[in-house]
This record gives structure tokens, C-alpha cells and sequence, in this order.
């Protein structure tokens, strides 16, 4: 098999293109500078009028002692290249430090928005990174589709900072998704230097290049992080032409930018749009009309090898053995070759020839060799073909199996075996295409940075959601199968149903029941909705969302954690009965630290701020971020959401203010605010303040908060209780003295004394 494949696998390699970067002069367009200070701009960027294509225009501006550096949008560029396509700018770099004199904290935040303009930033050369003891600082962006929301904290002290690791000691650093065109920073109000001030002044954020970035203990101790280079780092900018693939960029020869006939064009790898580059065999610039140029190979001897006569062709190049020698021309040698001949025996044709008959055995013995060898060469590469794809298609299947295994189906397939009526289905690789129609873009129901969910349809009907993960570590590969067991197990009316998963791909693939009304996210917040929710509706789903939780938390076998608890993991059926989803298959109640470290999970807007602190995630983890969904619910806004102009807002930090202030009022829901039910709305903001609690253990546990929804809804269910003093104690466990000064007109003592304790804490 070895002898065969190898020349099988030379015929069928493709070429690889060719990545070249051309000289200046055929870089720009005529008349246009083809430099900025020491910057090349090549076409499609340029500086002046009608030198660049729409949205790559630079200036060129003097920045002192006569030194020119191109600029778009007043961001420095300090270099761009055609292959990859790639810009490599300056971004200012977010601080706060802690003022010990004037016990204040003093910010400085940046953002940078490129939604206009054809460039995103690198998902893979670029990280955001946090520098600081006590810090915790966000990062939020948007591509073309969706909004991003990630967050970065480090904590430290002096004695365990080491140079050069960045691993959550002084140093943080997490990725970005693909897309991204927009980010700002913000640091947490809770954080900041107020405690470590005499050894750590500031902190620092910034969207920055990853080998740009090297920790030093010195940017922890001292100002140096900001004051090197003006407080600016390098971020690295992919970009790409237009927001259209190359199929259909190639309809419009009107708009197409690959102009050079020599060129051709790709999908870009990160985000909407298409890149341009030269063929195979030539090089330059194909964004110009003569921009690929011909390849001289000849004259390349390194690159494109040739021990015979070389001659240059249009985009190849030929080489040969010189007359008289054979061989192996382009990576041997050419050997002297003499061909004899003696009367009556050809060496050529091995045949004894009949004197006067040579000229007429030779045409023959040619016809048939050629025939021969044609039908020989034609043989051998359908043979090849065949060979290969026998061989691809083992492999394949090798590579399925070998992702099967790992992910523990041996050890799945034994648990559905023993346990009899289990309904769980482990699907192969090609069932989930099929239901998904190849996993089409028009399947898709939701997605983030984590993965994207398609809804699918079985062959028996039925229809499903499959969440397609981007990720897994280690423990879960080791433990999938054994945890799918436990997870299909769950019988729960508020929990989403999983009904199987798929193990032949690299990240499992899982397959849930599918809830048709879409997520209590979209419900609140789609600005289309034209119906308001009531008051009873809002109560209902807080409180099968609570009673869900309540079960994972204590009632399942083993008990586990949800994790990432936030309005769009909800989902909700046509009645509006919550289901609680994406439950994960790594939330088990740790038992030991190991297990805890590599518990990081959540979202912007909906952490726990203990966890992130301990690294420790547990049942009041889930508790604070449940919290976040009745805010939601009562005031309509999002967990992180923009008031005026562009300022950030946390809603939890938002709410727990305007609870100290007197001023629930104005963050209620106009559609439930006039409704004649404040005590029961203060009665429900009261509760989602115990569960917002900075320390876990002075939060209720998600069993006390469904009970407490439960006395909630079936008080709003019975408006008679409301008119009947004697009866509300017994629904509503304390006076609703908590909410707008200007509606209730007074505190109780109690509650007075316990407002003042939690704010000075």
C-alpha cells in the first residue's frame, strides 16, 4: 500500500498558494504615495483622494520632529501587510489607580469602534488582558451578528507575583470570538486598589497583541505599564473587502476588488467578507488591475529547483534534461545517456527485425507502446483515485472512532445497555447533518462565543436542538460519557430534556428536546414585541425557573450546579412555562480544589463576585446569578445595558443603588409599574437583593428562593388576600418597607438597620 500511495498523493496535492509581498512600486495606484514615515501602503489602503477603496482611506500626519505615521480615525497605524491581511495599530491602554491621599478611585477607559469600517480585530494574535491586584475589569463588543460580553479578574500579593506567567496572579488574560469589530472596557466599581494601594497603585486593561505582552512584576508595583510607549500596545486587525462572500463578490465585476486577471479570491477567516491574492506561479499586488506578476523560476533557483535547461513559462515554469542525458531534472541529476542500435536488433523495440521490415516493426511496436502506455497511465490514476479515497475514507472513520472512545462511548454504551427504557440516543456524525440540512446557517437558533445551537428535525419528526460547543477540557473528555448517563436522567417539567448526543467529533455535540417560544431573554428584551407581560407572567416564570434550580441543586442524583444561569439559557414554551437549559455536562458538585479550579464559567452581568475571588463555584454561585433574571423580569433591562449616550451599566449595581437611594421606582418596567401591585413588586425586588448578597452564605438557597416565589405568585393569583390584612402575613413573610420612599412614605426600624449594615459593608 505505502509504494502505491505515495506517488497517488503527489498526483492529487493541491498547490498551495503562494504568499508574496510586493515591492512598493507596484503597490499603490499611479500618482498615489506608496509610503507614510517608514509605513508601505499597499492598495487598498491609501492616502488621498481616489487612492484607496471606500473605508481604507489614511492620513498621513506630522506627529513632531518631522516624523510622518499613517492614521485612520486618529488610531496610528504601525504597519499593514496584503498577506495575511492584517493591520497592526496602537490602542490606549484603561486604568484606575487608588488615590491613597484623596481616598478616591480616578479611571481612564478607551474603546475602539471599526462597526463602519472593514476591519475586526484578530481573534487569535490578540488578547484582552488585566493587569492588577483586586481587579476586575469587562470587556464588551459586537461583530456583525451578535454582542460579546467577557470579563477578566486577578487578585494577588506581593509574594506570589512571577514574572513572566500570566495565569490569574496579578495578570489575566482571556480571548475574544471571531468578528469582533467594536470593543470598550470598564473596570467593577466593587474592585479596586483601595486595599493594596501601597504596592499596587493602578490597574490596567487592555485588547492588546499576545506577543506584545510579556508580565513583569514592575507594571504590579509601579506606573511603568502605563508610561511605556505613551500608554499604548499594539492590537493586531484582520480585515477584509466588502461584507459579501467571494461567490458572490465575483457576480459584480462592477465591485469585485480582485482585479488583476491573475488573481483570485477567498472567503475571510474571521468575519463577513472576501481577501484577494495572487495565482499560483505569480506575485504582487492583486488588488490592482496589473498588480500579480508573473514568477521568473528560473532566476529562483532556492525556491524552484532545476539541475537541467529551466525555461520560464506564464505562471509555471519547465525543466529538462539536457540532450543526450536522462533523469530526474528538477531534484536529481541529468546522467549521459547513448542509444546504440545494431542491424537487425533495435534496443528500443527488443524485437529481431527481418532485413527491410525495421521502419514497419518499429511504427507498430510505437503504436502499441503508446497504446499500452496510455491505457496503462490512464489505469494507474483511477487506481490512485480509488486507492485514495478508500483511504481517506478509513481514515475518517479511524479519526471517528478514536473521538468516540476518548469521549467515554465504551462506557456509555454500557450504561444504556444496563439500564433498561432508557431513553437516550447516541447519534452518529451524519444523522445530526442530516437533521440539521448540513448544519445550514438558516438552522441556526442562538450561538455566543461558547458554540452555536441549530434546531433540527429527526427522522422520525421529531424536532430537536443541537448545540454544537466550540471547546472541552480535559475532564470532560475524560468523563463525558459516564456524565451523559447521569444527565439523560433528569426529569424535570422546568428543565430541557436531552435526548442524546454525538461522540465521533472532537467536541461533543448534544441534542435537546426543542422548546418552540424561544428564550426569556428574547421575551423581555425584543423591541418588535408588541404585547406587554403581566405581572402574573413575570411571577410564573421566576418561579419555575427558581424550581428548576432548586431540583439540580437538591433533588437530582448526584447534585449538581447549573453554572451559567442568565435569562437566555431559559427557555419558554408556548404557554410560557420555563425550561431551564444548557445545564452543561461539567456542573457536578465538585469534590475537591482540583475540580474547583477549573470550574470557569459565566457571564457578564450575571457572576458571583465571591467565585470570583476563590475560584470556587457552588450553589450560591448559581443563587447571585439568578438573581440578575427577576431585575430582568421587573425592570426590562439587560444584565449590562447602556444609559445615554454610550455609558455601561451594570443592572445588579444598578438596582442595589437605587434600593440604598429610594429610587426603585425609576428602574421598574412602565408596564408593570402602574399596575396596583407595588408591595408584591417590592416583596420581589426584596427577594432578588438576598440573592445578590456579595457573600455567598448570606444568600437563601435556591429551594427557599422558590418557595418564596411560590407564596409570591399565589398571592398575585388571589386578589382577594390583598384586601385582607390577616391573610397577607401569610404569603408575605415582612412588611414591603424596602422600595420608594415617595409610594410606601416610611421604613421600618428593622429594615433601616439592616439597609445601612449591607451598605456599609
Amino acid at each position: 500500500m505505502g509504494a502505491w500511495m505515495l506517488p497517488c498523493h503527489s498526483l492529487l496535492t493541491v498547490v498551495p498558494l503562494i504568499a508574496v509581498t510586493a515591492s512598493a512600486s507596484v503597490n499603490t495606484l499611479p500618482g498615489c504615495p506608496a509610503t507614510c514615515g517608514n509605513v508601505s501602503i499597499p492598495y487598498p489602503f491609501g492616502i488621498g483622494t481616489n487612492c484607496s477603496l471606500p473605508g481604507f482611506e489614511l492620513s498621513c500626519n506630522d506627529t513632531g520632529n518631522g516624523v510622518q505615521k499613517p492614521f485612520h480615525t486618529n488610531v496610528e497605524f504601525i504597519n499593514i501587510s496584503l498577506l495575511p491581511a492584517q493591520a497592526r495599530i496602537y490602542n490606549q491602554i484603561s486604568w484606575q489607580c487608588y488615590n491613597a491621599t484623596y481616598a478616591d478611585v480616578s479611571y481612564s477607559t478607551w474603546r475602539l469602534n471599526f462597526t463602519r469600517y472593514p476591519f475586526r480585530f484578530s481573534d487569535t494574535d490578540n488578547k484582552f488582558t488585566v493587569v492588577g491586584c483586586d481587579t476586575f475589569a469587562y470587556i464588551s463588543g459586537q461583530n456583525q451578528n451578535e454582542m460579546f460580553d467577557g470579563a477578566c479578574a486577578s487578585g494577588c500579593s506581593k509574594e506570589n507575583l512571577k514574572n513572566g506567567s500570566c495565569s490569574g496572579h496579578g495578570c489575566c488574560q482571556t480571548s475574544i470570538p471571531k468578528g469582533i469589530n467594536y470593543y470598550d472596557v470598564t473596570f467593577d466599581d466593587d474592585f479596586n486598589n483601595s486595599q493594596v494601594w501601597h504596592f499596587n497603585p493602578c490597574s490596567y486593561a487592555v485588547l492588546a497583541e499576545v506577543d506584545w505582552f510579556d508580565f513583569s512584576t514592575a507594571y504590579i508595583t509601579t506606573r511603568e505599564l502605563n508610561e511605556t510607549n505613551g500608554g499604548r500596545a499594539p492590537v493586531v486587525l484582520d480585515w477584509a473587502i466588502g461584507n459579501e462572500t467571494c461567490e458572490v463578490a465575483q457576480r459584480n465585476t462592477t465591485s469585485y476588488a480582485c482585479l488583476s486577471k491573475n488573481s483570485k479570491c477567498f472567503n475571510s477567516s474571521n468575519g463577513l467578507g472576501y481577501l484577494c491574492n495572487c495565482s499560483s506561479g505569480y506575485k504582487g499586488n492583486p488588488y490592482l488591475a496589473d498588480g500579480c506578476q508573473d514568477i521568473d523560476e528560473c532566476t529562483l533557483k532556492d525556491e524552484y529547483p532545476c539541475n537541467g535547461i529551466c525555461t520560464n513559462m506564464p505562471g509555471d515554469y519547465l525543466c529538462k534534461c539536457p540532450p543526450g542525458t536522462k533523469g530526474d531534472p528538477k531534484y536529481g541529476t541529468c546522467k549521459l545517456y547513448v542509444s546504440t542500435r545494431h542491424e537487425g536488433r533495435s534496443e528500443n523495440c527488443n524485437l529481431q527485425c527481418r532485413p527491410g521490415s525495421h521502419s514497419n516493426v518499429s511504427s507498430s511496436v510505437k503504436m502499441v507502446i503508446g497504446i499500452v502506455t496510455s491505457t496503462s497511465v490512464a489505469f494507474l490514476l483511477l487506481l490512485c483515485i480509488v486507492v485514495s479515497m478508500v483511504h481517506e475514507r478509513r481514515k475518517l472513520n479511524r479519526i471517528k472512532e478514536e473521538y468516540f472512545w476518548r469521549h467515554g462511548g465504551r462506557l456509555l454504551l454500557e450504561e444504556i445497555k444496563s439500564k433498561q427504557g432508557l431513553a437516550f440516543k447516541v447519534f452518529t456524525k451524519e444523522e445530526l447533518e442530516q437533521a440539521t440540512s448540513n448544519f445550514d446557517k438558516s438552522r441556526i437558533l442562538g450561538g455566543g462565543s461558547h458554540g452555536t445551537v441549530y434546531k433540527g428535525t429527526l427522522n422520525d419528526g421529531r424536532a430537536v436542538a443541537i448545540k454544537k460547543s466550540k471547546l472541552i477540557d480535559d475532564h470532560q473528555k475524560k468523563e463525558f460519557g459516564k456524565e451523559m448517563v447521569i444527565l439523560s436522567q433528569i426529569n424535570h417539567k422546568n428543565v430541557v430534556k436531552l435526548l442524546g448526543c454525538c461522540l465521533e467529533v472532537e467536541v461533543p455535540m448534544l441534542v435537546y428536546a426543542f422548546v418552540s417560544n424561544g428564550t426569556l431573554f428574547q421575551l423581555i428584551h425584543d423591541r418588535n414585541r408588541t404585547s406587554h407581560i403581566s405581572l402574573d407572567t413575570r411571577l410564573e416564570i421566576a418561579f419555575q425557573s427558581a424550581e428548576a434550580l432548586a431540583y439540580l441543586h437538591s433533588s437530582a442524583s448526584p447534585p449538581f450546579l447549573h453554572g451559567d444561569v442568565k435569562s437566555s439559557n431559559v427557555l419558554l414554551d408556548d404557554n410560557y412555562n420555563a425550561k431551564v437549559s444548557d445545564f452543561g455536562a461539567s456542573m457536578f458538585v465538585p469534590k475537591d480544589e482540583t475540580q474547583f479550579a477549573t470550574l470557569v464559567q459565566g457571564t457578564c452581568g450575571y457572576l458571583d463576585p465571591e467565585y470570583l475571588h476563590t475560584c470556587q463555584l457552588t450553589d450560591k454561585s448559581d443563587v447571585y446569578s439568578f438573581g440578575v433574571v427577576p431585575l430582568e423580569l421587573l425592570t426590562g433591562r439587560k444584565a449590562i445595558y447602556f444609559e445615554g449616550s454610550d455609558e455601561e451599566k451594570s443592572l445588579s449595581s444598578s438596582f442595589l443603588s437605587a434600593m440604598k437611594e429610594d429610587r426603585l421606582l425609576q428602574l421598574l418596567d412602565a408596564h408593570i409599574k402602574n399596575e396596583e401591585d407595588i408591595e408584591l413588586i417590592g416583596e420581589d425586588a426584596e427577594l432578588a437583593r438576598q440573592c445578590l448578597h456579595v457573600r455567598g452564605e448570606d444568600r437563601p438557597t435556591m429551594k427557599e428562593v422558590a418557595d418564596d416565589f411560590d407564596r409570591l405568585r399565589k398571592f398575585k393569583q388571589h386578589p382577594f388576600l390583598q384586601h385582607n390584612p390577616k391573610e397577607i402575613e401569610s404569603f408575605l413573610w415582612k412588611p414591603s418597607s424596602y422600595f420608594e420612599n415617595e409610594i410606601s412614605k416610611y421604613y421600618s426600624i428593622e429594615m433601616k438597620a439592616s439597609l445601612n449594615i449591607e451598605y456599609r459593608e
